[in-house]
């Protein structure tokens, strides 16, 4: 070979040189590399390569190295060599150049050719194209691309379109090797590529092998964006295979920008895998789809996220994976966001491909439906129990302070006794996230479901999820009660497991009870599901979670433990410092059974009327078999309800609030602490007898008394505490709660107004304006009481009714009821809407009690009654001096007081509390009875109602008093007949009485006047001008008849008269002053006692006839804080004139009203003031007579 190749040209190349002693090269080096057709016929056991060995591989890499340097190469650049000179002497050059312009003028005209048929391979075009290949391959990219320019001309005029785009896609390839004119390099490759789209479906491949250089020049320069546009653009033209391809090496071209473009590498991969899946690559899909998921995660791409996980969850179930298919699927049923047609699609889908499973298990991540976590809420009862849902959602905090002092605390200086007395009871037990529960008593469990679809949905079998320990098996692994040590669920009793074979089975049937519930959720709604767990036995108990069954197909699970809050550690505390919130934990350490008191208020209205009294009956009950003992009782409110006594269960209502006979005032309740009002009302605890107890399975019945005072929504809460007869030793006492909301509506809105008679001592003139606010009911006035001993109540009597006193009790009875049905009261009826008035008398008795006297309240006091309504009612009176009507009077009281301490500016109707008078002095209260008969409300609340509904309003504290502690009235003649002829002046006698109203000694001085007098203020006639002007009297113009007499007046004679010019010449012959007071006209008394009078008598001359406003004295009073001195001295002393105190210009003061000025309280402790005396008219006549006459004295 090397005689006829020569010897250059030949080499011996050695293969299959393995020996049997030596190692077999693992390496297989011609598979890779073997076409497709070969390795098709071959069998897929047989390995190629096995004979070579280490000689072998280098001899043939030795052999390829020089064949390429010695041979290849080398006749490249012969080659290059060649054409190039060949190229030179056709192509190049002046001459040759104008002779190939004019050679293909005369193809212009010819029509396009794209295959390029025109051109041989002996052409100089394809020798032009072969040297500039060469040129390429051997890297002389200068040489290429001046051949590839030479080429481009000539085929653009050739029209030979698929040579003119590969010699611009080899135009820009070179610029790009050169990296030179990156433009223009770009520019020639999308040249190539749109004329390669112009050619056809022949030129596609190349269009797309072209925009892949291009794709990559723009990589290589890190124009990743421009890049990701190229792959886009060519993806449209391509198979779904060859697009989905190009798609994602677009999306990855965004994800390597700079800034990166998620959302738009998201979605061309949303693209890619939808390509794929339209030519069958599932698969190719899957990847691409599970690329996207981390993007959309996040909020705000919820449609996007739904397609991609439907579109999983479907192929993976056609491919056979349904549990992977669930995983996404499940994903979709909270989907809120999509309309009803699509969320029915999604749920079906669902349902179907977990029935195809064929196995029951839990789904964690089932989110239908939809849990509310913050409204999780666990009840339990250890030594507090309660009697009715309401109880339980009142704070823990409002049972604290109500049951201070009625639970006993063992730490005093604790801040929350509840704390501390559980801690107590309990010796530790209770960690810091767990709680204490009884065995047979359940544990109630809150939780919100709600469906976040616009389709309804099926839940059954809704139950709790527990692990229980029993008390034994606690103390095999050693856990303590402060749960030091982790409870571990191999351990544990749960109330459900799995066997291998994905089946549910119940282990914990035996030792707890679980309630299940079932509903269905429409479209958007929420509901409260109650869920209980009992345990039977002692133990430790861990709430779990909560599971429910799907459309009778799906069972989900929902876990508690990974959802709790999370401890917040204290500064400068470690963090086992701080505790869980009580209706958040979830281990219970299960005590023995004890005893339970359960209780409930029958009668207890739901709407009642402001006033209206109620007798209700509390019923305890034990269904346990041992006794309760040592029971106490406290309400939050004891304004509105109150415990009554035993024997009011069994007496009729309202027979048993009438007044009655050798009646017995009973005490009331055991009030504990009694250091002053205020303490014993609010701090009231109820003590049973002792010799009161509930044995196991039996019933005790108590009366309550309800009163409402006050419109709105009243909340009354009561605990119970009590005392089991054998304990635990965690445990000594339970207290249970109970809790009402009672609406209460306006009924009567009660005014007082009390006015002083001027005419006789301490007695004063009651109105009372009622109006019915209530839209729907009518009431009958009853009675009106007033409560106390000081003062007394009485009806009016008609002044125009001659009605003579007897003595006779009935007759007299008879006749005020006559009288207060005609005039006072007309109608017994206030309908709805309406109003009326009632007047009465209010007489000071004079046994005077203290605002604080408390004892004269809660064991009874006298009161004076009116009733109210026809003669011929026979009902009789109600007592408000003891009972529960004086009970609840005396709460009003307290609360009116507050009330008005609070808010200064309603005490415009009653007395100033905070005044030093109010506080000397008293008020009066008063209680209105009215009664509602009403059939309807009877027959709605059964039996047990009563058949007369009662009510009671409680007016306190109303003002009877002035801004003057003294009472005084003047008693006298009010007409005087005298003769003035002989003697020239009239003596008159007059009374006045002063009484001490206030508890303290008073000193008091009398001051008369006689030389300025006020007769009108009110008119401003000159008639009246000068009036004012004469001193204290002023003419009478009498009239006369048609014969000159002057008429008669009442209970006068026309002889008794004279005429009036000879009463005329009589009062213009008057030379001094009309009238003068003489005797006393200045006492002084020094100490007058509380509650004490005096009378002092007057006298008065009166020079001429006339009519006198005696009005003209002066009290000046000055209360003592000192001791009291039993002895009263008086000191009356006269005076011929008056000193500087009778000269103080009271003319301009208002004498129709009790006008006062005070001093305060001085340094010696005194308080002061003076008043202005009582409008007082005296008249005067002229009689022939000589003897005088006196009238209305």
């Amino acid at each position: 070979m090397k005689g006829t190749f020569g010897p250059h040209d030949c080499r011996l190349l050695c293969i299959n040189s393995l020996q049997s002693n030596e190692e077999i090269i693992p390496e297989d080096i011609w598979t890779p590399f073997v076409s497709s057709s070969l390795a098709d016929n071959s069998s897929s056991d047989h390995v190629l390569g096995l004979c070579f060995n280490r000689n072998d591989l280098e001899q043939i890499n030795e052999f390829m190295q020089e064949f390429s340097v010695k041979n290849i190469i080398p006749y490249m650049e012969q080659k290059i060599r060649s054409l190039n000179q060949q190229v030179s002497a056709t192509r190049k050059g002046l001459k040759n150049q104008f002779k190939n312009l004019w050679w293909h003028k005369g193809k212009d005209e010819t029509a396009d050719v794209s295959n390029g048929s025109i051109y041989t391979f002996s052409s100089i075009e394809s020798q032009i194209r072969i040297l500039g290949d060469y040129a390429f391959m051997l890297r002389d990219y200068e040489l290429a691309l001046s051949n590839y320019r030479l080429l481009s001309s000539d085929y653009k005029i050739d029209k030979a379109w698929k040579r003119y785009a590969g010699v611009q896609e080899m135009i820009g390839l070179s610029l790009f090797m050169l990296d030179q004119s990156r433009k223009e390099a770009e520019y020639s490759l999308e040249t190539a590529f749109t004329t390669y789209q112009k050619i056809g479906a022949s030129g596609q491949r190349y269009a797309t092998r072209c925009a892949l250089w291009w794709s990559e020049l723009h990589k290589a320069r890190g124009q990743f964006k421009e890049a990701a546009n190229v792959y886009f653009r060519i993806s449209s033209e391509e198979p779904s295979l060859r697009a989905g391809i190009l798609l994602e090496q677009a999306a990855y071209c965004y994800l390597r920008a700079n800034p990166r473009m998620l959302r738009k590498f998201g979605f061309h991969l949303v693209l890619a895998g939808n390509r794929y899946t339209i030519c069958g690559q599932r698969k190719h899909a899957i990847r691409a789809y599970m690329c996207v998921l981390p993007v959309f995660e996040g909020d705000g791409w919820n449609y996007i996220r739904d397609h991609v996980h439907f579109n999983l969850g479907r192929w993976y179930a056609v491919l056979g994976k349904s549990e992977l298919a669930i995983q996404h699927l499940i994903r979709l049923l909270a989907c809120s966001h999509q309309s009803a047609v699509t969320q029915e699609m999604f749920l079906g889908d669902f349902l179907r491909v977990f029935q195809s499973v064929g196995k029951k298990y839990e789904m964690l991540k089932l989110k239908l439906p939809a849990i509310n976590t913050t409204s999780l809420r666990i009840h339990f009862e250890d030594h507090r129990t309660y009697a009715s849902a309401t109880a339980i959602l009142l704070p823990e905090k409002t049972w604290q302070y109500l049951e201070e002092g009625l639970v006993p605390s063992t730490s005093p200086t604790s801040s929350n006794w509840l704390d501390s007395a559980a801690r107590s009871s309990s010796k530790s037990l209770k960690g810091k996230d767990s709680n204490i529960c009884i065995a047979g008593e359940a544990i109630n469990v809150e939780l919100e479901f709600k469906n976040p679809l616009h389709i309804p949905i099926e839940i059954s079998a809704v139950s709790l999820i527990c692990d229980f320990i029993p008390e034994m098996m606690l103390e095999k692994i050693g856990v303590g009660h402060h749960g030091e040590k982790e409870i571990g669920s191999e351990i544990a009793v749960s109330n459900h497991s799995i066997d291998e074979e994905g089946n549910i089975s119940d282990r914990g049937a035996s030792s707890l009870v679980l309630s299940e519930e079932a509903f269905s959720l429409k479209g958007g709604q929420s509901m409260m599901v109650h869920l209980k767990v009992t345990p039977k036995m002692e133990g430790f108990l861990q709430i779990v979670g909560v599971k429910w069954v799907l459309s009778q197909t799906v069972t989900g699970r929902y876990d508690f433990t990974s959802q709790l809050p999370k401890k917040k550690r204290v500064k400068g505390k470690s963090n086992d410092s701080t505790e869980y919130p009580s209706h958040q934990r979830l281990k219970f350490f299960v005590l023995k059974h004890l005893s339970r008191l359960e209780g409930t208020i029958h009668r207890m209205p739901v709407k009642t009327n402001v006033g209206e009294l109620h007798r209700l009956v509390l019923e305890l009950s034990n269904q346990s078999c041992e006794t309760i003992k040592n029971m106490k009782l406290k309400i939050s409110h004891p304004r509105f309800l109150m415990v009554g006594e035993l024997e009011d269960l069994d007496a009729e209502f309202p027979a048993c609030l009438e007044t009655k006979k050798n009646k017995r005032v009973h005490a009331g309740c055991v009030i504990e602490d009694d250091s002053d009002v205020k303490t014993k009302s609010s701090n009231t605890i109820f003590t049973f007898p002792k010799d009161i107890s509930i044995e196991g399975e039996s019933t005790l019945l108590w009366p309550l008394w309800l009163h409402t005072g006050e419109a709105g929504m009243i909340s009354l809460s009561m605990s119970i505490y009590y005392e089991m007869q054998t304990p635990s030793e965690y445990m000594n006492y339970r207290v249970m709660r109970m809790h009402y909301n009672v609406q209460v509506v306006p009924s009567l809105d009660i005014s007082v107004h009390i006015t002083p008679c001027p005419s006789r001592l301490q007695e004063f003139l009651l109105h009372l304006d009622i109006r019915n606010y209530n839209s729907s009911e009518s009431f009958w006035l009853r009675q009106i009481s007033s409560v106390g001993k000081q003062w007394k109540l009485a009806s009016l009597k008609p002044s125009l009714l001659d009605i003579k006193e007897t003595e006779d009790e009935s007759d007299s009875n008879a006749v005020n009821s006559a009288y207060l049905s005609a005039s006072v009261c007309p109608s017994q009826l206030l309908p709805a809407g309406q109003a009326l008035s009632l007047f009465f008398r209010l007489m000071d008795t004079g046994k005077c009690t203290s605002l604080n006297d408390s004892d004269n309240y809660m064991n009874g006091q006298f009161s004076s009654d009116v009733k109210l309504g026809p003669p011929s009612s026979s009902e009789p009176l109600i007592d408000v001096s003891c009972g529960p009507l004086l009970k609840f009077h005396f709460e009003e009281r307290i609360a009116r007081k507050e009330v008005l301490i609070q808010n200064p500016s309603e005490r415009s109707s009653v007395s100033d509390l905070t005044s030093t008078n109010c506080q000397l002095f008293g008020t009066v209260d008063l209680i209105l009875a009215v009664e509602q008969q009403d059939e309807a409300c009877k027959l709605s609340l059964g039996d047990l109602s009563d058949a007369q509904r009662i009510s009671s309003h409680h007016i306190c504290h109303c003002s009877v008093i002035n801004d003057c502690p003294i009472w005084w009235i003047m008693e006298g003649p009010k007409t005087v007949i005298h003769d003035f002829s002989s003697p020239s002046f009239c003596e008159i006698k007059f009374y006045l009485t002063i009484k001490n109203c206030s508890n303290m000694s008073i000193s008091v001085s009398v001051e008369t006047s006689d030389n300025e007098s006020v007769v009108d203020q009110t008119s401003d006639t000159p008639q009246a001008s000068a009036a004012r002007n004469q001193v204290g009297w002023y003419d009478i113009s009498l009239e006369t008849d048609e014969m000159g007499k002057v008429k008669e007046g009442p209970g006068q004679g026309a002889s008794s008269i004279i005429p009036s010019n000879e009463f005329s010449e009589l009062q213009t012959a008057v030379p001094c002053s009309p009238f003068m007071w003489f005797a006393l006209s200045s006492t002084n008394i020094k100490q007058l006692g509380p509650q004490s009078s005096v009378t002092l008598p007057l006298s008065l001359s009166a020079f001429a006839p006339g009519v006198y406003d005696l009005s003209n004295y002066k009290l000046l009073w000055t209360l003592h804080q000192d001791k009291i001195d039993p002895h009263m001295k008086l000191d009356v002393r006269s005076t011929a004139s008056t000193d500087e105190h009778d000269r103080l210009e009271i003319s301009s003061l208002n004498i129709q009203n009790e006008a006062s000025t005070f001093s305060g309280y001085g340094t010696g402790g005194t308080y002061s003031g003076i008043a202005l005396g009582h409008p007082f008219i005296l008249t005067v006549l002229q009689s022939t007579c000589s003897k005088s006459q006196t009238f209305g004295s």
